[in-house]
């Protein structure tokens, strides 16, 4: 059986500061690898810049001169992390059996990359790299992170927990994946729907060696967000529970009222007009503008716009 042909897609967003060592680790890891009879020799690594405003695509060039493997795509603009990772995939499905998905700054370990790769050549489609251990992280990211994968599987998004965007997909899984084709993309759901034999490799973390985290809190929170309200209605269903709720509450009230005007105790008050009406026009506004999130996301979703555009390859 003749090795896999891996294509390693890196997405890479501003990614200057940290892009020659990233480089220098994947390409000694690549070459040990190969030597191994792990993956074929014409394996190779593609990097996405994804819009950067700093320097990214031009060491990007220049890695791609002094390494005929390295393959550079350059997105137009800034499309997102998720479609810079689709872009890569999909312009080079057809060159590569399988292929590996990981960010620029290697804090997932790319040792792991081996039982990947063993673990495909048993026949699993897709694996997981899955953290298992959080004991590095602060209280209130330990606290945040598994929070959000608690919340997205009570709300029906097939996550698998602790799994960011490092795993390994077959061909055949891509090419499925390809006929999913809604703009907000959220690929840690999307690509269990997808199906197939899978696995997980479970890896420890490590700490960022330069740069600075591309994924603050409001951009976490963001992306949990987009990634709820693309897969579930529960928040709608929650609205409907929120109505319900509310209805009898002014049930209640209408109760009260009734019960004083019967007693004769009917002194108009300031506070008894104005409780009700900021709770119940509040709770509208609120209701509306999640209604109207996901109308916004028809909206994108039917205009059918590109999910990204290449502005140059380079060693295609």
């Amino acid at each position: 059986m003749n090795p896999t042909r891996l294509l390693l897609v890196i997405p890479c967003y501003n990614e200057e500061s940290i892009l020659y060592l990233t480089y220098s680790k994947l390409n000694s890891y690549y070459n040990s690898i190969k030597e191994q009879g792990l993956i074929a020799q014409n394996s190779r690594i593609c990097l996405v810049n994804d819009g950067s405003r700093d320097k990214t695509w031009d060491i990007i060039e220049e890695l791609c001169e002094r390494d005929a493997d390295i393959i550079g795509v350059s997105l137009s603009r800034n499309f997102g992390h998720q479609s810079a990772i689709m872009a890569g995939l999909e312009h080079n499905i057809d060159d590569f059996d399988c292929f590996i998905t990981i960010d620029a700054d290697l804090q997932d370990d790319i040792n792991a990359i081996t039982g990947m790769i063993e673990k495909h050549g048993q026949g699993a489609m897709v694996v997981y790299g899955v953290r298992g251990d959080r004991s590095s992280d602060s209280w209130f990211k330990r606290f945040s992170a598994e929070g959000f994968y608690i919340l997205m599987q009570k709300m029906g998004v097939p996550v698998i927990f602790n799994h960011a965007d490092f795993r390994l997909m077959d061909r055949r899984v891509l090419k499925e994946l390809g006929n999913f084709k809604e703009i907000n993309l959220f690929l840690r759901g999307i690509v269990p729907l997808v199906g197939f034999r899978n696995d997980k490799v479970v890896y420890n973390r490590l700490e960022r060696e330069a740069g600075e985290t591309k994924y603050p809190l409001s951009k976490m929170l963001l992306f949990a967000w987009n990634g709820i309200t693309s897969f579930s209605t529960f928040p709608m269903r929650l609205v409907l529970y929120f109505g319900l709720f509310n209805f009898l509450v002014a049930m209640a009230i209408v109760v009260y009222i009734l019960f004083s005007y019967l007693v004769g105790y009917t002194v108009p008050g300031w506070t008894s007009t104005m409780l009700p009406l900021t709770f119940f026009s509040g709770s509208n506004m609120m209701a509306l503008g999640l209604i109207g999130e996901y109308i916004g996301k028809i909206y994108e979703e039917v205009k059918g716009r590109p999910r990204y555009i290449i502005e140059k390859i380079v060693n295609e």
